[in-house]
């Protein structure tokens, strides 16, 4: 009554609801696994909070226990889906910049405990920010330049402890379980490579978040924060072709052409969490895979495990996994033809 909602549930009431067809499981990553294997033994489709479950196995456990019963796992980020990446994705396929290279993610922060008066959980296993943030930057990359076929990586912790600065917690010291500061390299099945920066322990930067580097041009993701790029849906969309590089005339002339702002013509730029939910309700009624669907978040999953161990296995680590590179979101999403069938039923 406090905060107006309607009805609290149990976990047990929620899975045996039967007006409910699809779960929203945003437990801590600890017990991501957990709350989807229930969600499928009660018979209903599941859109979990990233990652998919803090190791392989269990991942693999969820993804087969849908199968089983022909229902549809559905996992974060879906900020891919929003209008900035859909506007990046229709720029490549259009061949502004002509055939992909490479990419280069970068995201610093100086942790969560600045702000969140409960960080435990970031600092501990399944948490760090490899796991935390990485999942939007090479979901974004996949949805951008294909599958990954390999990966490498190198990671420190900074510090033992981190002192929390918010809330009655203030003052006091909580453990640091994983690495704060992660650096990768990805090899894509299709010959692109790209490298990422993530870090719990960087105070500033100015590192644009992501770029896209092609046969003939450059696409720039600008946010001047640090924090932000891949895991908001929209914002400033930047380009050069040749025509507007600094190496196009030589000698190299003093001053250069500003970049180019793309058009973006695509809904969903503001905060749209719960896009991956809602396409994976009209999923189920059209007989399709969600976009954020298992697949995406076990391979991306399998990337940040393989670039976790890949220091202890002496080098790149092949993926065994592959997935299907989800399909744009269109334009008008939902469509006229989905709108007038929920609101037919």
């Amino acid at each position: 009554k406090a905060f107006g909602v309607p009805r609290v549930c149990s976990v047990e009431d929620v899975l045996s609801d039967p007006n409910i067809d699809a779960i929203l499981n945003l437990t801590i990553p600890a017990a991501h696994a957990e709350i989807c294997e229930r969600a499928l033994a009660a018979d209903k489709h599941v859109y979990s909070e990233k990652p998919l479950a803090t190791s392989l196995e269990d991942a693999r456990g969820v993804l087969d226990s849908a199968a089983d019963k022909g229902l549809l796992v559905g996992n974060a980020p879906d900020t891919f889906l929003g209008g900035r990446w859909q506007t990046v994705r229709t720029l490549i396929d259009d061949g502004l910049i002509g055939k992909p290279i490479g990419a280069m993610a970068f995201v610093g922060t100086r942790g969560v405990e600045r702000h969140n008066p409960n960080p435990d959980f970031y600092y501990q296993h399944g948490g760090g920010p490899l796991l935390d943030l990485g999942p939007y930057y090479l979901t974004a990359m996949v949805f951008l330049l294909g599958p990954i076929a390999r990966v490498s990586g190198v990671g420190r912790r900074s510090f033992d402890t981190r002192t929390i600065e918010f809330g009655p917690r203030h003052g006091e010291e909580i453990p640091v379980e994983v690495e704060t500061h992660s650096l990768s390299t990805i090899e894509f099945e299709s010959g692109a490579i790209a490298s990422m920066t993530i870090s719990f322990d960087i105070w500033d930067s100015d590192t644009p978040r992501f770029e896209v580097y092609g046969e003939s041009g450059t696409i720039c993701i600008p946010d001047p924060d640090p924090v932000h790029g891949a895991n908001i849906f929209g914002g400033p969309i930047w380009y050069r072709t040749r025509a507007q590089s600094r190496w196009e005339v030589q000698p190299r002339p003093q001053g250069r052409d500003e970049w180019l702002v793309a058009e973006n013509v695509h809904s969903y730029n503001d905060d749209s969490r719960g896009l991956g939910l809602l396409d994976l309700a009209y999923a189920s009624r059209e007989g399709r895979q969600p976009r954020a669907s298992g697949e995406l978040a076990y391979h991306v999953l399998e990337a940040m495990q393989g670039i976790l161990s890949a220091p202890e296995r002496g080098g790149y680590v092949d993926l065994l996994s592959s997935c299907q590179v989800p399909d744009p979101l269109p334009v008008q999403f939902p469509s006229e033809r989905v709108v007038e069938m929920s609101n037919a039923s």
